[in-house]
């Protein structure tokens, strides 16, 4: 099985890429499309060079790669993907082949961690809007029924939470996704050096109470009242409520 994790920066992505790679069945990639991104958009990234360097620039070879055998022959290859990185005349046709998950999280805990590591962010920066567009394109484009899981609800309950998840996608939960190494795992992008100081020193995911909202300059409080909608539609179809 393929599975997509479909998310913005920020939003627990990295901890859920761990999880997965914690299995004993699974191999991870970590935002394939990163590369290319950057050569469509001229965007310019914290390690940009070494992010240009390290991975595919051409859209159609990533998903070449996406497709391709599972890594190491494990039976399930889970992708952590950017829901930013699908910029307009990439394709998606190719997503029919997936088994496509929607990560999402409230849109002021997003901005405040992203200003942490690349200030000024745009909405376009934490792919709300754009994830919204994929959820509509699977959904109606393409007849699934993708399957959409909030951050909170993780750290809420990680092992509940992750058991709904795996029986949502069709594999059997496996208790050691709670845990993980520190220092990071061997799928990790080149980029992780600046991004994945946090999870670098955790061990895995452990329940925690919901943390109020962080509050926001007016710049960072206008990008999130922009991405409210979008979130606030996907939460409608979240796995646990």
């Amino acid at each position: 099985m393929r599975i997509a994790m479909w998310s913005g920066p920020r939003n627990l992505s990295t901890a859920m890429m761990y999880a997965f790679a914690s299995r004993s069945d699974c191999s991870v990639i970590d935002e394939p499309f990163y590369a290319a991104y950057l050569t469509a958009t001229n965007d310019v990234h914290p390690m940009q060079q070494a992010i240009l360097d390290a991975q595919p620039t051409n859209a159609s070879d990533v998903v070449n790669q996406c497709l391709g055998p599972n890594p190491d022959g494990s039976e399930h290859f889970y992708q952590k993907q950017m829901t930013h990185h699908m910029v307009d005349g990439f394709p998606l046709n190719w997503l029919a082949e997936l088994t496509n998950v929607f990560l999402i999280r409230h849109p002021a805990r997003v901005v405040a961690s992203y200003q942490q590591k690349r200030e000024k962010p745009t909405l376009a920066d934490i792919g709300f809007e754009r994830q919204l567009d994929l959820f509509n394109f699977v959904t109606h484009r393409l007849g699934q029924t993708p399957i959409v899981i909030d951050s909170d609800d993780i750290l809420a309950n990680p092992g509940k939470a992750l058991s709904a998840l795996c029986e949502a996608i069709g594999i059997t939960y496996q208790p050691q996704m709670l845990t993980w190494p520190t220092g990071g795992n061997k799928a990790d992008g080149v980029w992780a050096p600046h991004w994945y100081a946090s999870v670098w020193k955790s061990t895995g995911l452990k329940a925690c109470d919901k943390k109020p909202l962080p509050h926001l300059d007016d710049s960072l409080r206008n990008i999130s009242d922009s991405a409210l909608p979008y979130y606030k539609e996907l939460l409608r179809y979240r796995l646990i409520t």
